[in-house]
């Protein structure tokens, strides 16, 4: 129970669906007595508190998990690793992966419970020979499906989405009210929960430290200065401080980061165009792709849809197994590649790549590489699958 409106509906109808419900609230902040602003931060001592009274409301035990090291190791510390690698991580992704569904979940288990329970919206169904599948929230408009692409076969077993079917948020909140839930109004939390002021950059220079360094053009010429490359991410327009525009007058973009360097360069929008992405960090939610019936083999390419953020629409898209390119870090390691049926925009190595299958989650990857849209694709066109 975050505090949050959500997670105390989820609860209430956990209850009222005839199941044993324990709320447990995660501490997660290194900074106990920090307060929420508005609509930033999450998991302070106020969402705690708010998570409490609707426990008590409900009439269900409720207790408080210390989270907070394992979260600074494995969101936290992750994330200034990240950005020092020049790439652009999702904490969500991380915190679901780890935390809510990786160490909360096995204490859960440990301790004899069957499941953990949610706010998010998305939805698990069983298919015809019992197998789990996680699906898209009923109202598209909320649906979390995304940030929990990152759960596997065993996960999904053992989590809950109460929120799933409900029409709209709106509804949640109604709900809310007439259980006498003080959060019925309460701000969904948004930007990164550790950072409440939103001051990202900020936050990273203080980490990781700020030093200057020149920002080029594609063709390697110095047409500017920084004060530090981990402030920037791929797709980025504002903030770059130029100070004279470019020779065609259009606004320039991040094209990439180089942390070794120190180096930031910038080009035109259409620059950004990648006909492929790569991963080799993935996982499958629920049976994979080719015991599903989709493909015959992974290795060959299968039709289905990617989405490379939380609130963006998916494209219809490619994807197989391969193996990375010899010249990387991985050097032959499997990989799962996706290629686009008309090029994406704007994509950093270190988002999540979420593949879809209509409604359903068919897994994800963590993207390595990209491929521009002026290189040759690497994914061979499909062998009558």
């Amino acid at each position: 129970m975050s505090g949050g409106v959500d997670s105390a509906v989820a609860a209430a109808r956990a209850v009222e669906a005839g199941h044993e419900v324990v709320g447990v609230h995660l501490a997660l902040s290194r900074m106990p007595g920090t307060l929420r602003t508005g609509s930033r931060g999450c998991c302070t001592v106020e969402d705690s508190m708010d998570a409490q009274r609707a426990a008590n409301i409900i009439g269900i035990p409720y207790y408080v998990w210390d989270f907070s090291e394992r979260f600074k190791l494995d969101v936290v510390d992750d994330f200034i690793a990240e950005y020092s690698a020049g790439r652009t991580p999702n904490p969500c992704m991380r915190c679901n992966e780890r935390i809510k569904f990786a160490a909360l979940l096995e204490k859960a288990l440990d301790l004899g419970f069957d499941a953990v329970a949610t706010g998010h919206y998305a939805t698990v169904l069983t298919d015809e020979h019992g197998n789990k599948e996680l699906h898209r929230a009923a109202a598209w408009a909320k649906d979390q499906s995304y940030v929990l692409g990152v759960l596997t076969t065993e996960q999904l077993a053992h989590s809950m989405f109460p929120l799933g079917a409900t029409p709209s948020k709106a509804e949640v909140r109604a709900e809310a009210a007439e259980r006498g839930f003080s959060v019925a109004n309460k701000p969904d939390s948004h930007d990164i929960c550790f950072i409440p002021d939103g001051d990202t950059r900020g936050w990273l220079a203080e980490r990781v430290g700020a030093e200057t360094g020149d920002i080029l053009d594609r063709s390697g010429t110095v047409i500017g200065s920084h004060e530090g490359a981990h402030a920037f991410t791929v797709g980025q327009r504002k903030g770059l401080s130029i100070g004279f525009p470019a020779d065609d007058g259009k606004p320039r973009f991040v094209l990439e980061v180089q942390p070794k360097t120190n180096t930031v360069v910038v080009g035109p929008k259409e620059a950004l165009d990648i006909a492929e992405i790569a991963g080799g960090t993935f996982s499958w939610a629920g049976l994979d792709p080719a015991a599903s019936g989709i493909t015959p083999d992974l290795a060959l390419p299968f039709d289905c849809s990617v989405q490379i953020r939380a609130h963006s629409d998916p494209v219809p898209a490619r994807a197989r197994i391969g193996s990375s390119p010899n010249d990387g870090v991985r050097r032959g390691a499997p990989e799962l590649v996706i290629v686009p049926n008309e090029p994406l925009n704007g994509v950093s190595p270190g988002q999540t790549a979420v593949l879809y299958a209509g409604t359903r989650v068919l897994g994800q990857c963590t993207i390595d590489r990209t491929v521009s849209a002026l290189q040759p694709q690497s994914l061979p066109e499909p062998a009558g699958v």
